[in-house]
């Protein structure tokens, strides 16, 4: 260890590992992600889902290899004239016609009460999201032709594809420049200097665009696909945690810069408190996040796959490249506030320091009183309501959107979203049958056919992937049971929208519990106990839940307005917050930890509390400020998760690791640290007359080298 702090920090070696960085930095970059340029987020279905099997067999049917557009024509409330109807059958008949596989346009159907019509348009599937878009510019201007006073909105599958993929178009951008914006602020304001914040800034920015492009080699290795929103959140991570990493590398070695003459031996003593508390802190995301691999759906795996590997980049290049080019540079980085060789510790002025001992005086009632405001802030998690339909999940409208509603207002609201259902040929009659007689079916036709199977077109009372829809479909599937071989399936929106969240409630009753036991198992590594580790889940846990119920009254003002939390936004929500909230608890208990060793558990919290409360507080408010960019993006599902991420963070910054966590370290004292023995006890210190900032200190071997250097420098 000592040879490769050496190594990374010494004069002659320091370069080195700022050029090997370059050299792969720009190995990586010549290489890219090999990325296919799609953007929209896949449903990510295992195959076994029954709307999965559904779209499978559909492949066998003679329509398999065709798509189609949905173009809505409303008179804005006004019921069309004849001679509007004449120009949409006329386009319909002419330029329409060319775009389809048949070269026909079946007739438009018009509402009852003539205000909307609806022409639905086979296409045949193109390869890529750009193809579709200009064909879908050139079928909304052919639809258009010679319509005065109707308004034309192209929806249906092809219609969201195109939209969606235009929605994400350049997001990505606009989450980075944002989320360097909001860094390079509160890097400046947090240091105080027009130059340090420069040089974290462009490691971590490095690190960031390396990180996305070895995850996405990394996904496409094993088969899984990134989209858009996956590298939102991946950008916002590996931002979050590499800076929060570089506070607290940089915080430690000002300090010691204090205590050494010498800087780059100040950043080796630097490495050697921090590194361990990054490392600790890095692996427990990193393998929080891997618990997602385990999932059913891509979606899952393919966030936790890449943020893990983005965590990976971050914290080697916190530990690697950042001191390398650190050291680089003198004191004078530090300007106007330079930390000055044998200045005075300032942690006995430390405001951390005193509400330390504040707390350490009613423990009880502290923890007690911290923990009834996380109750208060948890009571909104009774009234959740979890799921979103497809067209409540963007925070502006596309075209789509406003076109199935349109649809939805004229026409039986499930007509916009049939579902489809597939039985054995000879069993269609008799299923179309009963399924007209479930309650919530307005219509079940039978379709196209082959020699094995046929398709039932079904209309639902309900609109798409409401609650109503979705029970619907659950009696759709327990009716097929008893029809014949009991072989029908149902799919379509609704089918898989309730796959999904099948699937997702699956992957929460597995994951949950991986990432708790995994953060455990680190914790009881890092502190060699148990009591600790317990207490310090504990209050992550309650804090999660708090930030939960907080954020669902937040979201329930006109300010959102948001009728449902989507249903995989908890499982992020609590993977984020209960990975990074122990950051927070590792970086304060770890420093106690250290401190304890001379100073007992009491005065040893204190003065941890005193050393790493403005930089905690600072990566706090740095990260929840991170996530609150993800609102940038467009769809509600990230800014539900940015919020409650950023208000768990808050509540863990502020809450959690100041009182609350020492109230309880204060509250069991040595036993905190069980079952090891802490080497000098509360009581051993309380006779020895040693507090937090006392300078009557038992130092070891390495502080007595480095202050005899000290007496020589001078």
């Amino acid at each position: 260890m000592a040879a490769l702090l050496r190594f990374i920090t010494s004069a002659r070696t320091s370069w080195i590992v700022l050029i090997l960085a370059v050299a792969a930095a720009g190995g990586i970059f010549a290489l890219g992600s090999g990325s296919d340029g799609d953007t929209a987020p896949p449903v990510g279905l295992p195959d076994t889902a029954e709307s999965r099997q559904v779209d499978a067999l559909l492949e066998e049917l003679p329509s398999a290899d065709t798509t189609s557009a949905l173009l809505v024509f409303s008179g804005g409330g006004e019921e069309l004239t004849e001679e509007q109807l004449g120009q949409i059958t006329q386009n319909a008949m002419g330029e329409l016609a060319e775009f389809t596989p048949e070269g026909f346009v079946p007739p438009a159907q018009v509402s009852d009460d003539g205000t909307v019509a609806l022409v639905v348009v086979p296409l045949e599937p193109l390869p890529t999201v750009g193809e579709q878009s200009e064909r879908a510019a050139e079928i909304r201007a052919a639809a258009a032709t010679d319509l005065d006073g109707v308004t034309v909105y192209f929806t249906g599958a092809e219609g969201f594809e195109v939209d969606i993929a235009a929605v994400f178009e350049g997001a990505d951008f606009t989450l980075i420049l944002t989320t360097v914006i909001v860094v390079a602020i509160l890097l400046l304001v947090t240091y105080r200097s027009p130059t340090l914040w420069i040089v974290p800034l462009i490691v971590v920015g490095v690190s960031d665009v390396l990180a996305g492009i070895v995850a996405a080699r990394v996904a496409s290795a094993v088969g899984i696909q990134l989209d858009a929103s996956t590298t939102g959140i991946l950008s916002v991570l590996v931002f979050g945690a590499g800076t929060n990493y570089a506070l607290l590398l940089i915080a430690r070695y000002r300090d010691e810069l204090r205590s050494y003459a010498d800087r780059r031996a100040a950043m080796r003593r630097a490495l050697r408190g921090a590194g361990p508390a990054i490392i600790a802190s890095g692996s427990t995301v990193a393998l929080a996040l891997a618990t997602l691999l385990f999932g059913e759906l891509s979606g899952n795996r393919a966030l936790g796959l890449a943020c893990a590997v983005g965590i990976v980049v971050a914290m080697i290049f916190a530990l690697f490249v950042l001191p390398a080019a650190l050291v680089l540079f003198g004191r004078w980085i530090f300007w106007p506030y330079i930390p000055r060789f044998g200045s005075a510790d300032a942690l006995s002025r430390s405001p951390w320091g005193k509400l330390g001992r504040a707390v350490a005086r009613r423990p009880v009632v502290v923890a007690t009183s911290g923990f009834v405001l996380l109750g208060i802030l948890a009571s909104g998690v009774f009234f959740v309501q979890t799921g979103l339909s497809q067209n409540d999940r963007f925070l502006q409208k596309p075209e789509a959107v406003v076109g199935q509603e349109v649809l939805a207002e004229a026409f039986s609201a499930g007509s916009t979203s049939p579902s489809v259902v597939v039985v054995p040929v000879d069993e269609a009659d008799e299923a179309a049958a009963a399924l007209a007689d479930i309650d919530g079916v307005d219509s079940a036709t039978v379709g196209e056919q082959n020699d094995d199977i046929a398709r039932i077109d079904v209309t639902l009372s309900s609109s798409a992937e409401t609650e109503e829809a979705l029970a619907t479909v659950e009696r759709m599937r327990a009716a097929l049971d008893d029809v014949g071989s009991g072989e029908g399936l149902v799919g379509g929106l609704d089918a898989r929208a309730l796959d999904v969240a099948d699937a997702q409630a699956r992957d929460q009753a597995l994951v949950i519990p991986l990432i708790l036991v995994l953060v455990f198992i680190v914790l009881v590594i890092l502190l060699r106990g148990f009591v600790a580790p317990i207490l310090l889940l504990l209050a992550v846990v309650a804090s999660f839940f708090s930030a939960v119920g907080a954020s669902w009254w937040l979201f329930q003002t006109p300010l959102f307005g948001f009728p449902a939390i989507d249903t995989n936004v908890l499982l992020f929500s609590f993977l984020f917050l209960v990975a990074l909230g122990v950051d927070y608890s590792i970086f304060l208990v770890t420093r106690a930890q250290e401190e304890a060793r001379t100073r007992g558990t009491t005065q040893g919290m204190i003065r941890a509390l005193a050393a790493t409360g403005a930089v905690i507080t600072s990566a706090g408010i740095l990260l929840a400020a991170v996530f609150a960019v993800l609102g940038v993006l467009p769809l509600i599902t990230l800014t539900q998760i940015g919020i409650i991420v950023c208000i768990g963070v808050l509540i863990d910054t502020l809450l959690v690791r100041t009182v609350i966590v020492p109230a309880l370290a204060f509250r069991t004292g040595d036993k905190f640290w069980w079952p090891r023995r802490p080497e000098a006890t509360d009581a051993a210190a309380a006779e020895a007359g040693i507090d937090a900032f006392t300078a009557l200190e038992v130092e070891d071997e390495e502080n007595r080298t480095s202050r005899r250097k000290k007496t020589v420098a001078v």
